[in-house]
């Protein structure tokens, strides 16, 4: 397993809905790999991990660090894309 650093945090509870899911992603872009963000959020952000597998499957990693109920914080990774 691979240990990724927390380089910064992004808290979008207070963020309006609409703006979350691209401050998140130009977050997540800025990281270098081995490299990893920690998401604040006021609900499970289980959407934003479908979209996270569609956009950048095998390019991240995803650990819930608390789930609710009212903070959820998830570790999000930057790691390698895998060969094929």
């Amino acid at each position: 397993m691979t240990t990724t650093s927390t380089k910064t945090t992004v808290d979008v509870r207070t963020i309006a809905p609409r703006d979350r899911h691209p401050l998140i992603f130009g977050t997540f872009s800025s990281l270098a790999q081995d490299e990893a963000l920690l998401l604040i959020n006021d609900h499970d952000p289980k959407p934003l991990y479908y979209q996270f597998q569609a956009e950048h499957g095998g390019e991240f990693s995803w650990e819930y660090l608390e789930e609710g109920p009212d903070v959820w914080r998830v570790r999000i990774g930057r790691v390698a894309a895998c060969c094929s």
